[in-house]
């Protein structure tokens, strides 16, 4: 939303400085106000550079917003991937599950359920309260809402059971597998 923001009014700007280059007249709180005025001209940009604090402001200046950008492409790109999930032995004690062994023990017993032509888990959340994002792609003949309830009291009901959470928020997406054409002759 921010970025969003940020990019109408940089797209605002951007064009009420070309339409001002291309003639248009100039609002009287305008910076700017003729066609030949340039944004920044000569004093402007040179009115700083003899200040002994002019450089390292602009260096840290920049450098934050290059710390931001990088901040931004790390959130982005970063999977939200559950890497342990802790498991209640009933003993006071405890253990840690790693993520990618329920999470392929999941997309095994979902591949094993009748209908079901490929399945891919993924856990999101926190260690002890772990979400699980299942896409199914199901074959053409196979009832969705059957397939569904087959998922949730088969694998997950295991994979809840099995781990001793009180709940497993599952987001589930069925996908109808592609058949090829049947031929009549």
């Amino acid at each position: 939303m921010l970025l969003a923001i940020a990019g109408l009014v940089l797209i605002a700007l951007g064009g009420s400085v070309l339409a001002i280059g291309l003639g248009a007249p100039a609002p009287s709180w305008w910076l700017h106000d003729g066609r030949g005025d340039v944004l920044l001209d000569g004093s402007e940009r040179t009115r700083w550079r003899d200040e002994s604090w002019w450089w390292p402001v602009v260096i840290a200046a920049l450098a934050v917003v290059v710390l931001l950008c990088l901040w931004w492409l790390v959130a982005v790109v970063r999977r939200r991937r559950v890497a342990e999930v802790l498991v209640d032995t009933r003993d006071g004690e405890g253990a840690v599950l790693r993520g990618r062994a329920l999470e392929h023990a999941l997309a095994e017993e979902a591949n094993g359920l009748d209908g079901v032509a490929q399945a891919h888990v993924l856990l999101t959340g926190g260690r002890g309260s772990p979400r699980t994002r299942i896409l199914l792609t199901l074959e053409p003949h196979v009832d969705p809402g059957a397939a569904l309830h087959a998922l949730t009291t088969g694998p997950l009901t295991h994979a809840r059971d099995s781990t001793g959470l009180a709940t497993l928020p599952t987001e589930a997406r069925l996908h109808a597998a592609k058949h090829h054409p049947q031929r009549v002759t």
